[in-house]
Order: structure tokens, then sequence, then C-alpha cells
């Protein structure tokens, strides 16, 4: 289950830091997560650390996108593996 950020977001730019994938970015209004690149931390962490830091509570789960837990811990594996494969 990929996250998402909604239109309450007041871009206090807390969340992008934390995300470990680089799922997050500026938008053209908001923060915006990019799905194929969240794994809601799995891989890195127990919880999602951008829901963790926001002070409005406003990342929910993506419905458009949900993802199992093992489906999650192969988009981890897959976005690792690029990493490596850039850092080469």
């Amino acid at each position: 289950m990929a996250l998402m950020i909604t239109d309450e977001c007041i871009n206090c730019d807390v969340c992008e830091p934390e995300c470990p994938n680089d799922a997050i970015s500026m938008g053209q209004d908001i923060y915006v997560i990019d799905p194929s690149k969240c794994t809601e931390c799995v891989g890195h962490f127990d919880e999602p650390q951008c829901r963790q830091v926001c002070p409005v509570d406003c990342i929910p789960i993506n419905p458009e996108h949900v993802e199992t837990r093992e489906q999650l811990l192969a988009k981890y594996g897959s976005l690792q593996q690029a990493k490596k494969g850039e850092d080469a």
C-alpha cells in the first residue's frame, strides 16, 4: 500500500527528507508520493517515517495502490537493486 499526501498538506517540508526511498517530492501545490517508490518504509523501519513526522496527519494509505507486506518487501528489494546499480 503506497501512501499519499492529501490537500491538507501545509508544505512544512518535514516528510520529504525522512523518506528512505526518495518517494516524496514537491508537486505543483503540495508534496506528493511516488507510489512506485513508496514501500511504507517496509525494509527500512517498522512504521512509515513520513507519517511519524507529519504535524497535520495528512498521509493516509492510497486506496489506488493497495499492496501486501510481501509486495512491499519485493518493491523494497527492487529499489535496493536499482540503487546499487546506480552506485556502481
